[in-house]
């Protein structure tokens, strides 16, 4: 551990980063899109449950990714935790009040049996489930159009936008391919869950999700080609200097974030792997092979939250303002000893996370039926 310097430490936070945001979006964005179909998919109250309980057992859990992920921030990239969370406050408070839904729905769909109470519920459902994809991908569309703050000599952050200025048209055609990508991944898993009737509702949403996700994935791609500013730095890079975000100089111009695709060319695999995600989805989910078309929808998901974060490093936060006060990875860091500590702790506990969530995910791995529901009764949400 010694030998890994400052630079390296930062690169591989920013890997973890990554790492965290793709198991939150893999795990818990099939709860979402599991969701987001439930009453359009569920046409009686007996196949709504089916599709609530082929989630039951693990969504509490799948949620752990995201705060986790919030964690790691705070504690890794403080300047990007405070910046963010500070601008993007009422859209945070937005996420977080339309994640309530989830939980409450949860517990309390089932304690009474009357059809306009579980009705109603059925709905907060599909609004925690369906508006906080929506809103990530918002989020992430303003981000790579850059974020309106700057920071002063004492790197204390002030935000210049609105909360209105953030539902632009790129950012909400982001926040569209956001949940059709989680729809999709929504939909293989429930195709994999399930049998009969619900099963054979999930196929053409399959194909109809996976279109859309593969088209609004390639205007998001045009459009940052041809449509919007990148950021680029001009100044040389100390990826082992102290962290002040104010000691570099960085220019904007329209293709920019295609940059890194022409130093590093292996970076196109991210959204061929994307496409191809797609495809065996659907290949594989004909043929009845539902656990590898999971993989494979699985594969999409990290494809392209991956493809942002590769055309964007190494920048985390650019700032429209001023775009020389940006945030990356080599200057908003926490210390060397605070990332090298925090290093050895995920070492030790992220292999023993990765292997009960496998544990849990096999254990309950089974079909939902109908029966299951029936015997059941009083136990199953």
């Amino acid at each position: 551990m010694e030998l890994l310097d400052y630079g390296t430490l930062r690169f591989i936070w920013w890997l973890i980063m990554v790492f965290l945001l793709v198991g939150f979006a893999i795990m818990d964005g099939h709860d979402m899109g599991i969701g987001s179909l439930l009453p359009f998919l569920g046409k009686t109250d007996e196949e709504r449950r089916v599709i609530i309980n082929t989630v039951s057992a693990h969504w509490e859990g799948n949620q752990v990714w995201f705060i986790t992920a919030g964690g790691a921030l705070f504690a890794a990239i403080p300047m990007v935790y405070a910046t963010a969370f500070s601008g993007f406050y009422w859209a945070m408070m937005a996420v977080l009040w339309a994640l309530f839904f989830r939980p409450v729905a949860f517990k309390y769909r089932s304690l009474m049996p009357e059809h306009k109470w579980r009705f109603a519920w059925d709905w907060g459902l599909f609004i925690g489930s369906f508006f906080p994809p929506i809103l990530f991908g918002v989020a992430i569309g303003n981000v790579l159009l850059g974020v309106p703050f700057y920071l002063d000599g004492d790197l204390r952050s002030y935000y210049t936008g609105s909360f209105w200025a953030l539902l632009n048209p790129f950012a909400l055609l982001c926040g569209l391919l956001s949940i059709t990508m989680i729809i999709f991944h929504g939909a293989v898993y429930l195709s994999h869950r399930t049998i009969g009737e619900i099963h054979n509702r999930c196929l053409p949403v399959i194909k109809i999700s996976g279109l859309l996700t593969g088209i609004l994935f390639a205007l998001a791609g045009i459009w940052i080609a041809f449509g919007i500013k990148g950021y680029l730095i001009t100044s040389a890079i100390d990826t082992a200097g102290a962290s002040n975000p104010l000691n570099k100089t960085v220019i904007t111009e329209t293709g920019a974030w295609l940059a890194n695709y022409r130093h590093y060319p292996l970076i196109i695999t991210l959204p061929i792997l994307a496409y191809l995600g797609i495809i065996g989805a659907w290949i594989f989910t004909n043929k009845g092979k539902t656990f590898i078309a999971f993989l494979c929808s699985s594969a999409t998901v990290l494809a392209i939250i991956s493809t942002a974060g590769a055309s964007m490093f190494p920048f985390l936060l650019p700032s429209s303002t001023l775009p020389n006060t940006s945030l990356t990875i080599w200057d908003s860091t926490s210390g060397q000893h605070s990332l090298l500590v925090m290093l050895i702790a995920s070492v030790i506990l992220m292999p023993i996370v990765l292997i009960y969530t496998a544990w849990a995910f096999r254990i309950m791995r089974g079909k939902v039926t109908k029966e299951y529901i029936r015997e059941n009764e009083h136990s199953a949400y």
